[in-house]
């Protein structure tokens, strides 16, 4: 997947100061953030969309959640809560075929339509 952005990063071959990594997951600030925390949390491995997700995958939502906990524990948003988003395929707004999960924090985001 040497075309993907985002395994790019993960493997290091395009340079990126991750705000954590592990093993199974990295995470890093959006170039075009959406709040004033803003980090991506990437699995290392490549999966298209969540939706792409088999049981050989087990876990992966797991370490992304746990990892975007940290992460937010970290910045300081955990106490006045965040948000965490994937988005899944282009009608679902996702615009970087790898699967990933959006923070944001650091102000009141807006309510969803139900």
């Amino acid at each position: 997947m040497s075309e993907c952005l985002f395994c790019r990063i993960a493997s290091g071959s395009l340079p990126t100061e991750f705000v954590f990594e592990d093993e199974h997951v990295v995470a890093f600030r959006d170039i075009n953030p959406a709040a004033p925390v803003h980090i991506l949390v990437v699995p290392r491995a490549h999966i298209e969309t969540v939706a792409d997700l088999g049981s050989d995958e087990t876990g992966v939502m797991s370490r992304l959640t746990a990892a975007a906990n940290r992460i937010a524990r970290e910045a300081g948003v955990d106490a006045g809560g965040y948000r965490l988003i994937v988005n899944c395929g282009r009608e679902g707004g996702q615009t970087v075929f790898h699967l990933h999960m959006h923070l944001l924090g650091g102000r009141k985001m807006p309510e969803l339509a139900a």
